[in-house]
């Protein structure tokens, strides 16, 4: 297998860098003057988008363009999905609790704080993130196997993402549900299907460019920063850290897996009550 180009692929890093960093600071003003840091959560997709349709440009005339247009094509559906449902969910509503808390603690400049660990951040993530959507696009290798694999993938992970939204989103309009735990469809079986999925889709991606060792071993570390992140950072564990006084959840949690879809587990509270022999005394 042929190398990338490498020459045009350390040149698209910084311009994918500033592509980046402009999505989150024109989003930093948006966000000053609306008084709403939540819309820093849209900017997440629209910053991969970016990145892509950049490098996608960049790399014109260098790497395969087939595997271009697929990975800069599922980056963009992938990133314009989820800012669109995130944008639709936060229609209306005031600031996120999370960036509440946050900026509460803030020392000094409170929108300074913001920019520094909000924006300037989700920027360095999204540009670190997205290595296989630029490097993949220098890879002058026709597509193979790996890369059929990784397009199904990450066709698995947006549908599951997708599906458990929509999921969530008729519970939520539904009023009898009001204070309930969402526990039906893909959530009983993962209480992060929209989590999972988004693994799945930066794994598909990884794999979509992978048609050099040296793009592998270089892009090795977006999918398992990206697994981390939904795991042990800012995804799963905070939001459980926020549900977990929710009264159900705690139950939820003993059947339901944490994050690969599992059947529920029974527990105490779901089997069936034993039965024993009639005695006298229950005649």
């Amino acid at each position: 297998m042929s190398a990338p180009d490498w020459p045009a692929l350390l040149l698209n890093l910084p311009a994918a860098a500033g592509a980046a960093l402009a999505v989150l600071l024109l989003t930093f003003a948006v966000a000053l003057r609306t008084g709403r840091h939540r819309v820093v959560d849209v900017a997440w997709g629209l910053a991969f988008t970016a990145v892509a349709v950049v490098s996608c440009v960049l790399s014109a005339g260098t790497g395969d363009g087939t595997r271009r247009l697929l990975l800069t094509a599922a980056t963009a559906v992938w990133g314009l999905r989820l800012a669109a449902h995130i944008a639709r969910r936060g229609r209306g509503k005031g600031e996120d609790p999370r960036y509440e808390r946050m900026l509460a603690k803030a020392p000094g400049d409170r929108r300074l704080y913001a920019l520094r660990m909000v924006y300037l951040l989700q920027a360095a993530l999204a540009w670190l993130i997205s290595l296989p959507v630029q490097a993949g696009q220098y890879v002058t290798a026709s597509p193979d196997a790996l890369t059929v694999l990784g397009a199904v993938v990450w066709a698995a992970g947006l549908a599951c993402e997708a599906i458990g939204d929509h999921q969530l989103a008729r519970f939520k309009a539904d009023p009898a549900n009001r204070g309930r735990v969402m526990d039906r469809g893909l959530w009983s079986w993962t209480r992060h299907p929209n989590y999972f999925g988004d693994c799945l889709v930066w794994w598909g991606l990884y794999l979509m460019a992978c048609g050099t060792w040296q793009t592998a071993a270089l892009c090795l570390v977006s999918p398992v920063v990206m697994t981390l992140l939904l795991t042990k950072g800012s995804g799963k564990r905070l939001l459980e850290a926020h549900m977990a006084e929710r009264p159900g959840y705690r139950e939820y949690q003993a059947r339901t897996s944490g994050f690969l879809p599992l059947p529920p587990r029974r527990t105490r509270a779901t089997r069936a009550p034993e039965t024993k022999p009639e005695t006298k005394r229950d005649i």
